[in-house]
């Protein structure tokens, strides 16, 4: 028997939070997210809960916890996309269809109620959340920013009746050759003495906050404004997101270019790949857990490339070249062997051909699926 419970209780909510973590236990590429930031999502008072309405639901199998989603109505998403969507998230479950049927239709029936049309997903609350089913990559270890799912996943979203709306690629990146290095320096100095600009500088993560977070966020929104699904910040997203930041930033993996009025026009951000560090605490922030974040960030295996901006007067600049030369610097001077890429659309040529003498081997796939429910 299978019985659909929306998360009210204390236990529920725990529940909700447990299981994927019970799912993956031991799974050596499964990475979780913050568990303190999951938790938060309950809560009145979260990041998004100004522009968007969330609902959970557990699925229970013969008295135990087979399955969970999330539903939600990003309010902001659907102003700038002229769209009635509600997105699912959080979805995981056992390999049975009749569960995932029963999630997906709860969430289905609460997007009706709210007078929506499309089921999209998964999506999180804006596009610096986990977004996309995993499709291809089950062998490779997530990054922190993104979720991992077991290769069936695919199958249950099928057969409730999604059809494929986006893709995303990532691939693994390593340090072009010397030439190509030495070029990628020329093309640089070149390009910041045309557009007259220079690298900003801080003393430390909170002077570089102090100083840059309101010019970070201004050039990520313009930056990403026609990209799927984005949704612009509001205070509590900045504020949130700086407060993480401050935990994991290193200086050595952030890049600022300054105009000639010291205004920030573009930036590069990486963060060192720390995922293997929670693992074992399933996201939870102990001290020993803690201790060996700060060790990942120090002496990093791999860097991950989260986000690159810059304002769109500056886009035939080259720019851009200043910065994925800073990048470079990280792979041939650091411990890091590797970089990974953020999500890439799958038509995005543009990004995908900046990669091209990084001998780029695209290992994971992502997608976002759409169901017409009006």
């Amino acid at each position: 028997m299978i019985e659909i419970k929306e998360v009210k209780t204390k236990k529920q909510k725990t529940q909700f939070l447990n299981f994927c973590l019970k799912m993956y236990k031991n799974n050596p590429c499964f990475v979780p997210p913050l568990y303190s930031n999951e938790k938060k999502l309950f809560g009145n008072h979260h990041d998004y809960c100004d522009q968007a309405e969330s609902v959970f639901y557990l699925a229970y199998k013969d008295g135990k916890v087979a399955g969970r989603i999330s539903g939600i109505l990003q309010n902001a998403s659907n102003e700038k996309w002229n769209q009635k969507r509600v997105r699912f998230t959080r979805f995981d479950c056992i390999d049975d269809q009749e569960v995932a049927n029963a999630l997906f239709a709860a969430v289905e029936n609460w997007a009706k109620e709210k007078g929506m049309k499309e089921l999209v997903g998964p999506l999180g609350y804006s596009d610096m959340e986990r977004e996309g089913l995993l499709v291809e990559g089950f062998d490779q270890l997530n990054t922190f920013e993104e979720q991992y799912n077991f290769p069936y996943y695919e199958k249950l979203v099928n057969n409730y009746g999604f059809e494929k709306e986006v893709e995303w690629l990532e691939c693994r990146l390593t340090a072009p050759d010397s030439a190509y290095i030495e070029k990628m320096k020329r093309v640089s100095d070149k390009a910041m003495e045309r557009a007259g600009c220079h690298f900003g500088e801080a003393k430390n993560t909170k002077d570089f906050l102090k100083k840059y977070a309101d010019d970070f966020f201004n050039i990520i929104d313009q930056s990403y404004a026609h990209i799927y699904g984005t949704v612009p910040f509001t205070e509590k997203m900045k504020k949130s997101i700086m407060k993480d930041f401050g935990l994991i930033i290193d200086l050595r993996y952030v890049t600022v270019v300054l105009d000639k009025n010291d205004r920030p026009v573009a930036f590069g951000l990486c963060f060192p790949g720390f995922g293997k560090a929670l693992q074992k605490s399933g996201g939870r922030l102990t001290l020993c857990t803690l201790f060996k974040v700060l060790h990942a960030i120090k002496k990093p295996e791999s860097i991950d490339l989260a986000l690159i901006g810059v304002l769109p007067e500056y886009h035939n600049t080259g720019i851009s070249h200043a910065i994925f030369y800073k990048m470079v610097q990280l792979l041939t001077k650091g411990t890091a062997k590797y970089a990974e890429t953020n999500l890439m659309l799958d038509y995005n040529f543009n990004i995908l051909n900046q990669w091209k003498n990084f001998h780029p081997v695209q290992h994971k796939r992502r997608r976002s699926y759409v169901k017409h429910i009006g």
